[in-house]
């Protein structure tokens, strides 16, 4: 089941069903959605492995991360950078450190781009990272900032400490998604926001691919259902949180593991 965060707030967001208000949703293997988008013609999986095999490891990457750094986004539209401070949500911020340092974003769609509301990423581009991740979750925190325009939270669902891998990007000030328990820990350069504005987002709220099969078949499924999505080219760590930051891994041709189905 896809890992979409439910909106309380549908009617103020001008989203018609609680389904369609989900936020972005975290956990790549088992994304929970609210809404049933319309699941695309399924492609295979990945015959080669580009990824850090780190990433098969959750419960390896448990680096604290600086106080404040810096991650640049090199996307089929263009560059930005997000900022991101520790202390407005250390745990959100340590967990997307981790995942920068090992380019778990690496060729991950924006599948879920809504316009006027958020921009939505964080699904593996590879099934087997996405099924180590399933069930990596970390606590929900107190929200000490607020979703305003150019944010980054972490989607979650109505449950408590659903956070994962998925992130979203406030495309307007969405102050009521405070009261639901989104902890924003990044915002993106002003400068950057002009390229986010122009990420596609004409397939629509409810015809986008589906969570579940992105997980479990990858990049492959969203470039043949939606060719048109944009996607993430690398995101790396910048500056001085850069210097501890392994290098990106070689592509190989290698078997891809078969990945654990989502629930």
């Amino acid at each position: 089941m896809r890992k979409l965060a439910i909106l309380l707030v549908a009617g103020t967001l001008g989203i018609a069903s609680q389904a369609a208000a989900q936020i972005p949703a975290p956990a790549p293997a088992k994304p929970k959605a609210a809404t049933a988008p319309k699941a695309g013609t399924a492609a295979k999986t990945p015959t080669a492995r580009s990824y850090d095999r780190t990433l098969l490891r959750p419960a390896l990457l448990k680096d604290t991360a600086p106080e404040v750094y810096q991650v640049n986004f090199v996307t089929t539209r263009g560059e930005f950078t997000v900022s991101v401070t520790r202390a407005w949500a250390p745990i959100g911020a340590d967990r997307f450190y981790n995942l920068v340092k090992r380019h778990f974003y690496d060729n991950a769609s924006f599948f879920r781009v809504v316009p006027g509301f958020v921009v939505q990423f964080g699904i593996s581009a590879y099934p087997p990272v996405s099924a180590a991740w399933q069930n990596a979750n970390i606590k929900d925190e107190p929200v000490t900032g607020s979703n305003k325009r150019g944010y980054l939270t972490y989607a979650k669902t109505s449950q408590p400490n659903t956070r994962s891998t998925q992130i979203f990007i406030n495309l307007k000030d969405n102050a009521g998604l405070d009261r639901q328990g989104f902890s924003p820990f990044g915002v993106v350069d002003a400068h950057g926001m002009k390229v986010v504005d122009m990420l596609y987002d004409q397939y629509g709220d409810s015809a986008g691919p589906d969570q579940d099969q992105i997980a479990k078949l990858g990049k492959p499924y969203i470039d043949k259902g939606w060719p048109k999505l944009d996607s993430i080219k690398s995101a790396t760590l910048v500056g001085a949180a850069a210097e501890a930051a392994p290098a990106k891994p070689a592509a190989t041709k290698a078997a891809t593991p078969a990945a654990k189905k989502p629930q």
